[in-house]
């Protein structure tokens, strides 16, 4: 009878274990790879994602789909994925107001730290105060002036209460101790309208939140980075401007379901961070949306989305901003 050892009885028993769940694991990609968009078509996340949308497919060597979910601030689609198996096939793309809805929406119906995992901070870009041609100001230091000496008069527009603008502006007023009328919109395509029309003093969003009329029909006034963007490097800062300790831009990142693997979970981010060394993906994102590619870490994404909440829960705890 054929006898084996103790020892490499053992070593063989200890090979299978280490070898199963690599065994049962199933290889991925395996199937469609969904991207949930949780706004519409046509606004800067959907922009972004079916920019990286083809260069993904080419990559992981399955299709890449895309489903809009709008509602809720992106909180309905972004639910949607949290309760999404965690295979590795449902992604989404969060826009900055993924940092602000767990302190403005009572019922998200998930939990963003427990549910979700940060993959990639995809690239951030500085809101833009801006006003209309028709408007007297050239410098954000004469519209705070004037908001002072007429408090309540100078109205300011944002894509709606809780948004970043409307966060960073709160935020200004308060450290700059004067006072504006909030106008506030349903998105971005009413707001930017209003803006062409001269309905608004002070239209404010990222570049490409104001529909390509910066120089144009809008003369900007500040930026709200805490430096000067590459993309603006004639634009001076808030803090520039005589607001200090304004540090705020508008943010696009991918989150994924959490519990999917940490083999998945690198893949994945090595095709964005493939896609966004694409020569047209870089040229279009920096012009007209005006957005500068950051492609973090998983690491520095998830350092950032906890600062970032934790700022705008005091803004709005602060300002005792309630949703409309």
């Amino acid at each position: 009878m054929l006898r084996i050892g103790r020892r490499p009885l053992l070593a063989g028993l200890a090979t299978t274990a280490l070898a199963a769940p690599a065994l049962a694991q199933a290889p991925w990609p395996n199937g469609p790879i969904r991207i949930v968009v949780p706004f519409p078509p046509g606004g800067s996340v959907d922009t972004i994602t079916r920019l990286l949308q083809p260069r993904l497919t080419q990559d992981l060597g399955v299709p890449v789909v895309i489903e809009n979910r709008p509602g809720a601030s992106g909180a309905l689609g972004t639910a949607a994925a949290a309760r999404a198996p965690a295979d590795g096939n449902t992604w989404v793309t969060v826009f900055d107001s993924h940092s602000v809805n767990p302190s403005f929406i009572s019922n998200l119906g998930f939990d963003p730290k427990r549910d979700l995992v940060p993959i990639m901070l995809i690239g951030t870009a500085p809101m833009l105060i801006t006003t209309h041609n028709s408007r007297p100001w050239r410098k954000l230091e004469e519209v705070i002036a004037a908001a002072k000496a007429a408090p309540d008069t100078i109205t300011y527009g944002s894509i709606g209460v809780g948004s970043l603008s409307h966060l960073t502006m709160s935020l200004m007023q308060q450290r700059g101790d004067f006072k504006m009328v909030h106008v506030p919109y349903r998105g971005g395509g009413p707001m930017s309208a209003a803006a062409a029309a001269g309905e608004l003093d002070l239209p404010m969003a990222s570049n490409a939140g104001l529909g390509g009329q910066v120089g144009q029909t809008l003369r900007p006034l500040a930026q709200t980075g805490g430096q000067r963007s590459a993309l603006f490097p004639d634009l001076p800062t808030v803090s520039e401007s005589g607001v200090p300790g304004i540090d705020a831009k508008a943010w696009w990142a991918m989150l994924g379901r959490a519990g999917t693997p940490e083999l998945i979970q690198r893949r994945f981010h090595a095709a964005l961070a493939k896609a966004l060394e694409v020569p047209e993906v870089r040229a279009r994102l920096a012009s007209p949306m005006g957005v500068e590619i950051v492609a973090s870490s998983r690491e520095e994404f998830g350092t950032f989305l906890d600062r970032q909440m934790e700022t705008w829960a005091g803004v709005i705890r602060d300002n005792q901003i309630k949703p409309d």
